[in-house]
């Protein structure tokens, strides 16, 4: 089968989350979180009319454009073509041009060929463009690195190679989703395992005070872009574990203050109350219990019955927060969070190291 006979999905057709449409989860129904795309918005992307590849072409392939339109490079990294990629990359033209993007023979998006290789999931070719010098962390026009479609995609031995080259596990800050975002609302919990253990960061950083001036600074007002928050709504529990064992906030999911007040109405107040709005089952519940959440958070009481009739929450799920809200918690378990909160979650990997008997680190670790 010839390179041309390989047909891409078309990288522009977006999900429904890419329009802010609510999408269905689990028992409740939640706005998707939104993509970062401003560079194809508009009246100049609408103008593009049936030439939108040569747009394309000439609004984002890096120069000289001539050199676009040579795709051998890329077509072979889509392919999975090794044989091809050694050949090409014998030349001094082509080693030159290895972080180039280009739109290849059956994409639209101007791509490098380690972008491309890390969609289609090639992890040798992966592994051999990165020997050969590609840069592991360059974005393409909607702000995604190689690492990140790789986890769309699911392909996790070419997350792990990338990840083993130095690859930013949180992906970048000019695209508004992050692999651990995504591998949590898919329920793809090793690609999650590996994230984690390459540094992900479990929480999300939306520069919360209120001088923080960044060019990309935004306030937090929903939680569902939250990590915690959107694999509890997708029902995924082994995920949802996982990110509270790497020391993931069981109140908010974000780094910083939080001004509840500028949530958006009617959404959830902290994880806690999406879970139980969610309908999931009373094992999420005993887990942020388990992780000291604060449960006063949870304003259920202060509602009309019109309200709580719209709450969709595991009678179970529910009974097991009441009982905890209603005792105090034990001095066990207040130790062990005080501990980890005191270690702090970017030293959690070190408790295995810790002078202490192996039962003691087990049960800090939540093992």
């Amino acid at each position: 089968m010839g390179v041309t006979d390989h047909i891409l999905k078309d990288e522009l057709t977006l999900d429904q989350s890419a329009h802010g449409q609510e999408v269905s989860a689990g028992d409740g129904t939640l706005p998707a979180h939104p993509w970062y795309f401003p560079e194809l918005s508009g009246a100049s992307f609408s103008s593009a009319g049936p030439n939108l590849k040569e747009w394309l072409r000439e609004q984002f392939c890096d120069h000289p454009l001539e050199h676009c339109e040579d795709t051998r490079l890329h077509d072979a990294a889509y392919v999975g073509d090794l044989q091809t990629l050694r050949s090409l990359l014998q030349e001094e033209s082509y080693r030159s041009r290895i972080n180039e993007k280009s739109v290849w023979c059956c994409g639209w998006l101007p791509c490098t060929p380690l972008r491309i290789a890390a969609t289609a999931g090639h992890g040798n070719c992966v592994d051999f463009l990165i020997r050969k010098g590609a840069e592991v962390d360059l974005v393409d026009v909607k702000g995604q690195t190689a690492l990140y479609v790789a986890v769309v995609n699911g392909h996790l031995e070419s997350a792990q190679i990338l990840l083993e080259a130095g690859a930013d596990p949180n992906g970048s800050r000019h695209h508004r989703s992050t692999p651990v975002y995504h591998a949590s609302r898919v329920g793809r919990a090793d690609l999650l395992k590996a994230l984690i253990r390459y540094g992900a960061d479990v929480d999300i950083n939306h520069h919360l005070t209120p001088d923080a001036q960044p060019p990309f600074s935004r306030r937090l007002t929903s939680l569902v872009v939250c990590p915690l928050y959107i694999s509890a709504a997708y029902h995924n529990l082994q995920c949802f574990r996982l990110l509270l064992q790497a020391g993931a906030n069981p109140d908010f999911n974000c780094n910083g203050p939080v001004n509840t007040q500028e949530f958006y109405r009617g959404s959830p107040a902290c994880v806690m109350d999406a879970v139980l709005r969610h309908g999931c089952e009373a094992a999420f519940v005993s887990l942020l219990v388990e992780f000291g959440a604060n449960l006063n958070l949870v304003k259920w009481e202060s509602l009309g019955p019109e309200s709580r009739g719209r709450r969709k929450a595991d009678p179970e799920a529910l009974q097991v927060f009441k009982e905890a809200r209603s005792v105090p918690r034990t001095l066990l378990s207040l130790c062990r969070v005080t501990v980890r909160r005191a270690l702090g979650k970017y030293r959690l990997h070190l408790i295995p190291s810790l002078p202490l008997p192996d039962p003691i680190k087990r049960f800090l670790l939540h093992e």
